[in-house]
């Protein structure tokens, strides 16, 4: 199948039901971050890691003990599925959503997916996605972990004075040009550089394909 870089877009999910089937650490990860969104989450698994239980005790999830049901699906507007390693309980619960008109997203399975899940590096207010489009995973991961040292104390300090600087304008300046104006003002001179360094693996291979691509010399 081809890549389908897809339509990015950011979902609202505050007051929202939301599904997590798992109980592992990629459903505590991902339950945490619904949370923090304002989701109403309700997770389905047997078993619970340590972190889930403590969340479900708190009353902050909803825990359901046992394997998934079709019932489960009502109301809900987004299925997280982290079970690994069950590809027809996937390509299943894709039938199932697509029938209710519900996102889902599997974890290691993108063709039983309706949504994809990118990397995300948070700093202050910014947000920036990382996704190759299902090609490669783990690429994301160490582009994810580049940029969060890029991005650091002094850059979120940097975009929470651009916020209060807006405020500022838009209290201040009733010309909506003027404003624009200042803020790009404040902008000049911002870049965001960077340089890729390429694995060994890749540069060998850039080799042996520009020397395989060479003409034989006994037939010049």
């Amino acid at each position: 199948m081809a890549a389908n870089p897809g339509f990015p877009l950011v979902l609202d999910v505050r007051g929202w039901p939301v599904l997590v089937i798992g109980g592992d650490e990629e459903a505590s990860e991902k339950s945490q971050r619904l949370l923090e969104s304002g989701a109403r989450v309700t997770v389905i698994s047997p078993t619970l890691n340590e972190p889930l239980r403590l969340l479900a005790a708190s009353g902050k999830v909803i825990h359901r003990g046992r394997h998934f049901r079709e019932t489960d699906l009502e109301h809900a507007i987004l299925i997280l599925n982290t079970i690994r390693g069950d590809r027809d309980f996937a390509h299943m619960l894709l039938a199932k959503a697509r029938e209710k008109r519900v996102l889902l997203w599997s974890v290691d399975y993108p063709e039983a997916s309706s949504v994809t899940m990118p990397a995300v590096v948070a700093a202050g207010h910014v947000r920036v996605a990382i996704s190759t489009s299902g090609v490669a995973p783990a690429l994301s991961g160490f582009m994810k972990e580049d940029l969060e040292q890029i991005l650091d104390a002094e850059f979120i300090e940097f975009v929470e004075w651009l916020g209060q600087l807006r405020e500022q304008a838009k209290a201040n300046e009733p010309d909506a040009e003027k404003r624009r104006a200042l803020l790009r003002e404040a902008l000049d001179g911002f870049r965001f550089l960077g340089k890729v360094r390429y694995p060994k693996v890749w540069a060998e291979r850039r080799s042996q394909v520009a020397t395989n691509a060479q003409p034989d010399a006994k037939q010049q």
